[in-house]
């Protein structure tokens, strides 16, 4: 098993097990700034508990995304859903919702939270965050809530971001970065890989690795500490009007099709 596969598995065991947690009625996470915390009671009021209970995120980007009515939106590395449910009420009924996770686990229990809530507007998709299953400039915003670091490939991470972002779409993540002094040995000193520390870019190479994609106006502004030297930030991305795509528009992927209902007949 190489490197990178045994990082894979090592994270998609870390959320099964959290899934199953939640799904049981206990909660993820609590360390200060990560999960449930940094939503606001009247957004965990809105969602079913077992939602709140499988947040792992360290921001909320719904709260930042500036989601208007309309629009489609993907979440990546959705988990229990707790940002999908939430950009769905915000983009309502002429929205739509997308969430993608790697984790059958979570994605059971998101399902089971959008049916809870009722949600008609969402779906949940099972991929990598490195080969988005949507086709090319399909999406308005890209949200995600602290899953960056958890990739062994970020540069695929990105370059897909803006594959799948309209013309004029945009970004706006939670994730935690490290300050630009420490090395990736000393980041690793402070956490582990699935405790979202150990994998985290600097700031300068989150930095880079977005306007690398051909995303452009660039913004990372630290939120809060996390460890030593490590911050939640929150990362806006435009991408030009003029972008030229970044896969031949002919071959795109295609969305897989819904078998009915919510979720796509029915997860950091």
């Amino acid at each position: 098993m190489t490197t990178e596969t045994a990082t894979h598995e090592a994270v998609r065991e870390h959320y099964a097990t959290a899934a199953l947690q939640a799904t049981q009625g206990g909660a993820c996470c609590h360390d200060p700034g990560i999960g449930a915390s940094v939503y606001s009671a009247l957004e965990r009021d809105e969602l079913p508990d077992a939602a709140v209970l499988a947040s792992l995120g360290c921001g909320n980007p719904t709260a930042v995304a500036d989601l208007r009515p309309g629009e489609r939106v993907l979440d990546l590395g959705s988990g229990g859903g707790i940002d999908v449910l939430l950009s769905a009420n915000r983009v309502g009924p002429t929205g739509r919702a997308f969430g993608l996770d790697m984790t059958d686990e979570m994605l059971a229990l998101a399902r089971r939270n959008a049916a809870e809530a009722g949600a008609t507007n969402v779906e949940f998709l099972k991929g990598h965050i490195e080969a988005i299953p949507l086709p090319a400039e399909s999406i308005d915003v890209v949200i995600s809530n602290c899953v960056v670091n958890l990739a062994t490939d970020k540069a695929a991470v990105f370059r897909e971001m803006s594959r799948v972002l309209r013309p004029r779409g945009r970004i706006g993540i939670t994730d935690i970065v490290a300050e630009d002094h420490l090395t990736p040995e000393q980041r690793a000193e402070r956490g582990s890989w699935t405790g979202c520390v150990a994998g985290a870019l600097s700031i300068a190479e989150f930095r880079a690795g977005v306007e690398a994609a051909g995303l452009t106006d660039v913004s990372i502004r630290p939120t809060h500490a996390v460890a030593d030297g490590m911050v939640s930030a929150i990362v806006k991305a435009t991408k030009s009007a003029d972008a030229r795509p970044a896969v031949d528009l002919s071959t795109r992927r295609e969305l897989p099709t819904a078998s009915g209902g919510c979720c796509g007949g029915g997860g950091c």
